[in-house]
This record gives C-alpha cells, sequence and structure tokens, in this order.
C-alpha cells in the first residue's frame, strides 16, 4: 500500500503539470505529452532515492536507528523467556520476548542476545555474551 501511495503521488505531480499545461491553453495532445514525460521523470528521478532510504543499516554501512539499533545487541532476561512469552531488559528498557528457537528457555538473570524485533517483541538466542562484550562494560 505504501509503494501504490507513493506511485499514485508520483502520478499526481504528472497530472498537476498537465492541468498547468491546459491552464496555459496547450491542445491535448501537447497535455498528455507533458503529462506522461513529467509522471516518468518523476518516478525514474524519485525511485532511486527511496530505494537508497529503504536498506537496511547493514545493507547501507550506515549506524543502525530504530529497532535495528536493538538486534545484535545484550538482554537481560527479567521473567523466564520461552517459546511464547517472556520479558528481558535491554539497555535499560523491559521488552516482551521470546525465544529465537522455540525448544530454548531462559531463567531471570540470564544473558541473551537479541536476534531480530518483531514488532514490540525480541526474538532472544541464548548467547556467550562475556565473550563479545568489552571487559569492564556494563550492559543493562
Amino acid at each position: 500500500m505504501f509503494t501504490a501511495t507513493l506511485f499514485l503521488l508520483m502520478i499526481s505531480v504528472g497530472a498537476l503539470a498537465a492541468g498547468a499545461a491546459a491552464a496555459l491553453g496547450a491542445p491535448a495532445i501537447v497535455q498528455a505529452i507533458v503529462f506522461a514525460a513529467v509522471s516518468g521523470l518523476t518516478v525514474f528521478a524519485v525511485r532511486p532515492i527511496i530505494q537508497r532510504h529503504r536498506l537496511s543499516a547493514l545493507e547501507s554501512n550506515t549506524e543502525p536507528i530504530g529497532l535495528e539499533a536493538f538486534e545484535g545487541s545484550s538482554a537481560l532476561v527479567l521473567e523466564q523467556v520461552d517459546a511464547d512469552q517472556g520479558v528481558v531488559k535491554i539497555d535499560g528498557e523491559t521488552w516482551r520476548a521470546r525465544a529465537y528457537d522455540a525448544h530454548q528457555v531462559f531463567a531471570p538473570g540470564e544473558r541473551v542476545r537479541v536476534i531480530e524485533v518483531k514488532g514490540a517483541t525480541a526474538m532472544v538466542w541464548r548467547d556467550d555474551v562475556s565473550d563479545t562484550d568489552k571487559p569492564g562494560e556494563k550492559v543493562n
């Protein structure tokens, strides 16, 4: 739906240009050419920009933001986490969590790794966090 909305927005720019041509008294064939040209140029000019912003931080070699920034971080289990439910603390914030592997169960106090975030639920995995964290680094 989001993609269709953007496409319709680009086509509407062509329609506005054709309307401007009509207001200036251009014949119908010129209006059609203006519509097609401006719509096509808008689609081809804006599409690469949209695709560039659509890439994940890993694909675009930029610093992750939003939910993507939580992926790979350490979490502390506050309430038992299994395939259906649980609660973890990530960077000082409490999150609902589920085990990424349905066969794993994590007890309160265990450290886990956030594999991905689905909606408002962190998918976590058992991980030896102490090997990857810097010595003396405090993980919330």
